[in-house]
C-alpha cells in the first residue's frame, strides 16, 4: 500500500509560482505511473475511480492534469500544457508539480496519484493510490 503525502499548497499570489510535492512511502520505482489531478470548487470534471478503502472505487470528479511515465515520459493533458511541469525525484519518492504564472482559475485542491503498472506506462483507467490532496487557493 503506497501512501502519497501532498505539501506545498496554501494562497499565492497570482502571477507567480508555485510547486507542489508529493512524497510517496515506499520506493515509487520504473514500475510506477505517477500524476497529478485536481479538484476546482464550483466546476464539473470528468469522472474518475477513487479507492474507497474497501477494495472497490467510487466516482468523483476530478481533472487530469498530466502523468510520467517510470521511465521520465511525461504526457499532459492539452488545457494543461505549457505552464504545468510535471517531475520526479527517484531519489526521494518524491513527484512534483511546478505551475508557472498562477492564474485565480487554478485554485483548486490538487491530488497526486500512483499505480503500479507494466514498466510504468500510465493507465487511461483509474488510479490505486491517491493523496487526500493540498488546496491551493489563487490571490489576484
Amino acid at each position: 500500500q503506497v501512501r502519497l503525502v501532498e505539501s506545498g499548497g496554501g494562497t499565492v499570489q497570482a502571477g507567480g509560482p508555485l510547486r507542489l510535492s508529493c512524497e510517496a512511502s515506499e520506493d515509487v520505482d520504473t514500475n510506477y505511473c505517477m500524476g497529478w489531478f485536481r479538484r476546482v470548487p464550483g466546476k464539473q470534471h470528468e469522472r474518475v475511480g477513487v479507492p474507497d478503502g474497501k477494495g472497490d472505487f467510487i466516482q468523483v470528479e476530478r481533472e487530469r492534469i498530466g502523468v510520467i511515465e517510470g521511465r521520465g515520459r511525461t504526457i499532459y493533458v492539452d488545457s494543461f500544457k505549457g505552464r504545468f511541469t510535471i517531475s520526479k525525484d527517484a531519489t526521494k519518492n518524491t513527484l512534483y508539480l511546478q505551475i508557472s504564472n498562477l492564474k485565480p482559475e487554478d485554485g483548486a485542491t490538487y491530488y497526486c496519484v500512483a499505480d503500479s503498472t507494466f514498466r510504468g506506462l500510465c493507465p487511461d483507467g483509474d488510479f490505486d493510490y491517491w493523496g487526500q490532496g493540498t488546496q491551493v487557493t489563487v490571490s489576484s
